[in-house]
C-alpha cells in the first residue's frame, strides 16, 4: 500500500510539472486566432483591475484546428527569433567549450598535483561560486568597461570561460581515480600532457558530459548578463527575446518550443552520461 500511495503522489507530482510543457506543446499548433481569443485577457489586466474586462483566460489542452501557422510566422516570417537564436548560439557554445578545456585542466591539476597551498588556493577559488551574480555584477562592469567589452559577447563569454563550478564538479570527480594509474603511466614515462589526454579524460566522459548539459541550461537561459553587458538588442540571445515575447502572443508558443528543444534533445543525447556523471561527481541537489 505504501508503494501503491507514493507512486500514486510522484505521479501526480510529474503530471503537474510536466503539464505547463504538455500546454506549451499542444498550444504551439494553435492558430494566432484562437490564441488571441483564449489568452487575450493577459494584456488586459489593469482593465480587469478597473473591472471592464475579464482577468481570467482560457487555458485549453488540445487546439481546435492543428496548424504550423505559429512555427512558420517564427522560422520563415520573423528574422529577428534566428537572428536573435545564433546569438545565443554564438554565446553558449564558446562558454561551454572554453570552460569545459580550462575546468578539466585545473581540476587536474588541483586533485592529482601536489604543490604548496593548493587546497587553501582551491577553497580561494570556489569560494566565488557562493557569490550570486548581482554581487559581482559592478566589479565585473567596471572590468568589462575598462578593457573595452562592453556591448560585446566577450563581455559574457569570458567571464563564463572562467568560472569556478566546472573546476569544482571535475574535481570531486577526479579524487575517485586511483593515484595508481597516474604513477604507473610516469614508470612507463608519461608526461602530465599524456597522462591528463590518455588517462585522466577518457575516465571522465560521464563528468564532462553531465558538466556540459549543466552549463549549457544555465547559459542557454541567461538573462540578466546580456541585459547589463549587451545594449545592443540585435546582440542580446534568445532568452533576453522570450522573456518580452507577451506582446506577441501568436508566436509565444511556438518560440518557446523551439527555445526548449536544443536543450531536451541534448539532454536525451546524453542522458546516460549525466546521470553516472552527477552520481560519481558526488554534487547533491
Amino acid at each position: 500500500m505504501k508503494k501503491i500511495a507514493l507512486t500514486i503522489v510522484m505521479g501526480v507530482i510529474g503530471v503537474l510539472l510536466l503539464s505547463p510543457i504538455v500546454i506549451t506543446f499542444t498550444n504551439s499548433f494553435m492558430t494566432e486566432q484562437e490564441i488571441n481569443i483564449n489568452y487575450g485577457p493577459i494584456g488586459k489586466m489593469n482593465e480587469a483591475a478597473a473591472g471592464r474586462a475579464d482577468p481570467y483566460v482560457n487555458l485549453k489542452l488540445l487546439p481546435d484546428q492543428v496548424t504550423l501557422e505559429q512555427y512558420g510566422k517564427v522560422l520563415v516570417d520573423s528574422p529577428r527569433y534566428l537572428k536573435m537564436f545564433w546569438n545565443s548560439a554564438f554565446l553558449v557554445v564558446p562558454i561551454i567549450a572554453g570552460q569545459t578545456f580550462v575546468a578539466a585542466l585545473a581540476a587536474y591539476a588541483f586533485s592529482k598535483l601536489k604543490f604548496r597551498g593548493r587546497d587553501p588556493l582551491f577553497l580561494i577559488y570556489v569560494l566565488t561560486m557562493l557569490m550570486p551574480f548581482q554581487v559581482t555584477l559592478v566589479p565585473n562592469y567596471i572590468m568589462a568597461d575598462k578593457l573595452g567589452l562592453l556591448n560585446s559577447p566577450n563581455a559574457i563569454i569570458l567571464p563564463g570561460i572562467f568560472a569556478a563550478f566546472g573546476v569544482f564538479m571535475l574535481r570531486q570527480f577526479m579524487l575517485d581515480i586511483p593515484y595508481s594509474y597516474i604513477e604507473a603511466a610516469k614508470i612507463d614515462g608519461a608526461g602530465h600532457l599524456r597522462i591528463f589526454y590518455k588517462i585522466i579524460i577518457p575516465m571522465i566522459k560521464p563528468g564532462l558530459a553531465a558538466l556540459v548539459i549543466l552549463l549549457f541550461v544555465d547559459y542557454w537561459n541567461m538573462v540578466e548578463q546580456p541585459l547589463i553587458f549587451l545594449d545592443d538588442p540585435f546582440k542580446q540571445p534568445l532568452s533576453v527575446y522570450l522573456s518580452r515575447i507577451n506582446g506577441e502572443k501568436g508566436i509565444a508558443f511556438a518560440a518557446s518550443m523551439l527555445y526548449m528543444a536544443p536543450m531536451v534533445l541534448l539532454f536525451l543525447y546524453a542522458e546516460s552520461y549525466f546521470i553516472e556523471g552527477i552520481q560519481l561527481s558526488g554534487i547533491k541537489g
